[in-house]
């Protein structure tokens, strides 16, 4: 045999051990995707929202994700972090706390979402919790910051305090009732870390789970103000199978778009799921793509 063919026969055998080894280490990397691929990433055009976050509260890790770090006007998503930053302020809810004059007739002026009362009524903390969680009342956010911090702008270091301590480097606030603003900005994954703290608060979880709520007898309103939860409103028309959407927080505006932050259980666990940067035709009809989006998550899990 000569060199020439022995050569050839070990050029031949080295190649098909090189072959070998490449099979091997596709078949291995196939089987080891699932752990080392982000099979949490969505599919952005299955979603009208163009930011999505999916957390196992029960589990404390994160299920989906979609553009969860893209800075996002919040709209009334706001409210979460005003109600939380209010409740750890407050400690007599049942306390006086009336409704602000000034911001009430700017809130008006501006058509921003309202609760029902009027100002200078003669509310309660308690009430003002409830009108800026479930209707979005923008009377009862503003009035929340101006009895606690005396201004909005006292309320809004408050509330960026708040967030600093939660770690949220994505999160800035210029207001608490969540109309667009500059520099006011955050993440659909910070909104799920915010809820993932304030649900541990009793009264926060009770607020942020309530259908509907009967204010105090006010000056205005003898009878009370009744106020629903825009959320379970909005899902009336949707069936839950196999999974509840617990409570939740709705947010719109022009810049932000439709948004929806929200609790939902399935099979003994627990879910944060948040969509924002749905888009709309008018703020009359806007559609309702954050709830359909909610609700196609949860069929998915």
């Amino acid at each position: 045999m000569t060199t020439r063919t022995k050569k050839n026969r070990h050029k031949k055998k080295y190649s098909l051990t090189i072959l070998l080894l490449v099979f091997v280490v596709l078949v291995g990397f196939w089987r080891l995707k699932p752990y080392f691929w982000p099979q949490h990433r969505m599919d952005s055009s299955k979603y009208h929202a163009e930011s999505i976050y999916v957390y196992n509260l029960t589990d404390h890790k994160e299920v989906k994700s979609l553009n969860e770090n893209q800075k996002r006007k919040p709209a009334s998503l706001v409210k979460i972090m005003t109600v939380y930053t209010a409740l750890q302020n407050s400690k007599d809810l049942s306390k006086a706390a009336p409704v602000d004059t000034e911001s009430y007739q700017a809130l008006v002026a501006q058509n921003a979402s309202m609760a029902g009362f009027y100002g200078n009524e003669s509310t309660t903390y308690r009430d003002l919790l409830y009108g800026a969680m479930l209707p979005s009342g923008g009377e009862c956010a503003d009035s929340l910051a101006i009895n606690i911090a005396g201004s909005r702008e006292g309320f809004v270091d408050l509330m960026n305090q708040q967030a600093e301590k939660m770690n949220l480097g994505n999160t800035h606030y210029e207001n608490p009732d969540g109309l667009d603003s500059p520099n006011q900005y955050t993440t659909a994954k910070d909104i799920a870390l915010i809820l993932e703290q304030a649900l541990q608060d009793g009264d926060f979880y009770a607020i942020f789970t309530k259908k509907a709520y009967l204010s105090t007898a006010t000056n205005n309103h003898p009878q009370g103000v009744w106020m629903q939860s825009t959320v379970f409103t909005g899902l009336e028309e949707f069936e839950q199978q196999g999974f509840e959407i617990l409570g939740g927080k709705t947010g719109t505006t022009d810049k932000a778009g439709l948004c929806l932050a929200t609790l939902a259980q399935k099979d003994g666990k627990e879910y944060i799921v948040v969509v924002m940067g749905v888009p709309y035709l008018s703020l009359k009809n806007p559609g309702k793509g954050q709830f359909k989006d909610t609700i196609k998550i949860m069929e998915e899990l």
